[in-house]
């Protein structure tokens, strides 16, 4: 079961649950792969709903990955995502905010 008070989320692909954590490696990775100017930008896009399904699988590959997880993008093409793209927008939304959720809060 994912801790969400260390940023981890839980991701079901193909009846299975996995771990994701967004690692600051995988954000590092994040900015450059999608073009962000900055983790704020990339955040910003989700916040304002002006994400794109690449950013949605970016997101869930790195999480997926910082948890443990050794698939890849081509894997989670083919994979079935609990609740669709809706749930899988949410993931990577969810994954973002607890990576940058500050103690306490």
């Amino acid at each position: 079961m994912a801790n969400p008070l260390t940023g981890e989320v839980e991701i079901w692909l193909d009846g299975q649950a996995h771990r994701a954590k967004l690692t600051l490696g995988a954000l590092a990775g994040l900015e450059a792969e999608l073009g962000a100017d900055s983790m704020v930008a990339l955040v910003e896009r989700f916040e304002g709903g002006r994400f794109s399904s690449r950013d949605v699988m970016a997101v869930l590959v790195a999480g997926l990955r910082g948890g443990g997880w050794t698939g890849g993008g081509d894997d989670l093409l083919a994979a079935e995502f609990r609740g669709g793209p809706v749930g899988a927008a949410h993931a990577a939304a969810a994954l973002l905010a607890r990576a940058f959720r500050i103690e306490g809060t």
